[in-house]
């Protein structure tokens, strides 16, 4: 059973009667409710603290929830994928001819053998860097030059005739290319096969 606290009041009072004097004594018994320690102003203060802390914890893993999901869809996005495509390079094309039915044999001279000479029996003499030079030194040249070896650009040579292959932006750095190869020595013709896109 609940406790519950009594205080008894004694009170003494004295009358004065005009015959007589009385004192009168009265004894009063106070009973106070039931108390269960916890006043309601304060039940009521616990109740809103606890409202506060569980509106913040579900503030909080709802923005963590948040933030995870931005991380995985910034992960997601990769950055786009740039595809450039070059034009297949074509092998050069090489046409044998057939040697001469009847060759004559070279004519030594002094223990020296003569120098080569042609079908109509004239004498032939290579003056320039052979094939293999000039490819070599068109490559130095196209990827040494800061300009020419990011365009991806690509040069064949048979015979000291060059092929350019590949793509750029603009037809002067087209035109540019096909001057920077020219001029190399051993270059006798240049066949810019180059595209030009936008």
């Amino acid at each position: 059973m609940a406790y519950q606290e009594q205080q008894a009041e004694h009170k003494r009072i004295v009358i004065d009667t005009p015959s007589s004097r009385r004192e009168v004594s009265s004894s009063e018994t106070v009973r106070y409710p039931e108390r269960n320690g916890v006043s309601s102003a304060a039940l009521a203060a616990i109740v809103v603290g606890v409202v506060v802390v569980a509106a913040i914890v579900i503030l909080f893993v709802m923005n963590q929830q948040q933030q995870d999901a931005n991380a995985n869809v910034a992960q997601a996005q990769q950055p786009p994928t740039t595809i450039v495509q070059q034009p297949a390079q074509q092998p050069p094309i090489v046409v044998q001819q057939p040697a001469p039915a009847t060759q004559p044999a070279p004519v030594i001279i002094n223990g020296q053998s003569a120098p080569a000479t042609t079908a109509g029996g004239s004498a032939t003499t290579r003056t320039g860097p052979d094939d293999g030079t000039i490819q070599n030194t068109i490559d130095k040249r196209l990827n040494d030059d800061p300009t020419f070896s990011q365009l991806g650009v690509t040069a064949s040579v048979l015979g000291g005739r060059v092929t350019l292959m590949g793509t750029v932006k603009t037809e002067a750095l087209k035109k540019q290319v096909e001057r920077a190869v020219r001029d190399l020595k051993g270059v006798k013709s240049v066949d810019n096969q180059i595209i030009v896109s936008s």
